[in-house]
């Protein structure tokens, strides 16, 4: 069954609290993998921030609980329940979620506040922190954190798509500058004066340039960039790699601004030379992580409560 919403989670997790004793939130976490029987791909489901969207759902779940007054805080990332949360056990109701919270007056004060940033996040410890904001999530039962990450997906896949137009208008001398750029930033080619000098210099067949895999040039990798509107099929491919052959090369890069066709995916599988196929929307992707042809913009940061600072008081 999918993840359940962090609503879902709370009257479980009230129960699984009410024994009274003092309980983790990771406990928390893997009791509710196992209360939905998650599967072990379900548990390693991550949010762009590398938290896991298990987590993320039982511990915004644990926040409302505390806002409500029916959990109470013990210790860092742990938990125990209060006198209201044993009463409100008593009581059987069939669901709590945060319409059924909002007869609680602390809870009510909670949900009016306004103007908070908010997300959650992971300890270096590994212990694990609530949520780092009061605010409330949104209607749609995704937690603050959820909404933000599938914001930054949308943004992402439209700056991604916006980029790739970009190339695919720019010119074949640009395509190949562009290449040489990316690949130094992803830590190839010493330097781009380096790499500028191999790619388009070589003229043999099938080959637009090298590159060097390390900054000694121990190693080289054979460059292919076309810049094209349809896909890239095998024949291409195969040209290329016999050109690897005759220069007794086993790596080489094939970039293209368009796509490349199932058959050319699966020669590259079956031949002994290692052959990386980028296609546009990889190229996109990767000139996006690697600062290529894109600046920073907005940047928010979500800070969380430093709870060592207040140890010993």
């Amino acid at each position: 069954m999918p993840i359940p919403d962090y609503q879902s989670m709370m009257l479980p997790l009230l129960r699984w609290f009410g024994d009274g004793q003092e309980k983790k939130l990771r406990d928390a976490v893997e009791t509710m993998s196992v209360e939905f029987r998650l599967t072990d791909a379900d548990r390693d489901q991550l949010m762009s921030s590398g938290q896991t969207v298990i987590y993320n759902r039982v511990a915004w779940a644990c926040t409302y609980l505390r806002k409500a007054v029916l959990l109470e805080t013990a210790g860092r990332g742990i938990y125990r329940v209060t006198s209201r949360g044993r009463e409100v056990l008593a009581s059987n109701p069939p669901r709590i979620d945060a319409a059924y919270l909002r007869r609680f007056e602390e809870f009510v004060a909670f949900s009016a506040a306004k103007g908070e940033s908010s997300g959650g996040s992971v300890n270096a410890d590994g212990e694990g922190s609530i949520p780092t904001s009061d605010a409330p999530p949104p209607p749609d039962s995704r937690t603050p954190l959820e909404a933000i990450d599938e914001a930054y997906a949308r943004m992402r896949e439209a700056l991604e798509s916006e980029v790739l137009d970009q190339v695919r208008g720019a010119s074949p001398q640009f395509f190949e500058r562009l290449v040489v750029g990316l690949l130094v930033s992803m830590g190839y080619g010493g330097s781009n004066v380096d790499a500028g000098e191999a790619l388009g210099r070589s003229g043999d067949g099938g080959i637009d340039g090298i590159i060097k895999q390390d900054a000694f040039g121990l190693e080289v990798i054979y460059l292919q960039a076309k810049k094209w509107d349809g896909p890239v099929g095998r024949p291409e491919i195969q040209k290329f790699a016999g050109a690897l052959q005759g220069q007794r090369a086993r790596k080489g890069v094939f970039l293209t601004t368009s796509s490349f066709t199932k058959e050319a995916r699966e020669y590259v599988r079956l031949i002994d030379s290692k052959i990386v196929l980028i296609d546009g929307e990889t190229l996109a992707r990767l000139m996006v992580d690697h600062d290529v042809g894109v600046v920073p913009g907005e940047t928010f940061v979500l800070k969380k409560l430093d709870r060592d600072f207040f140890e010993g008081e």
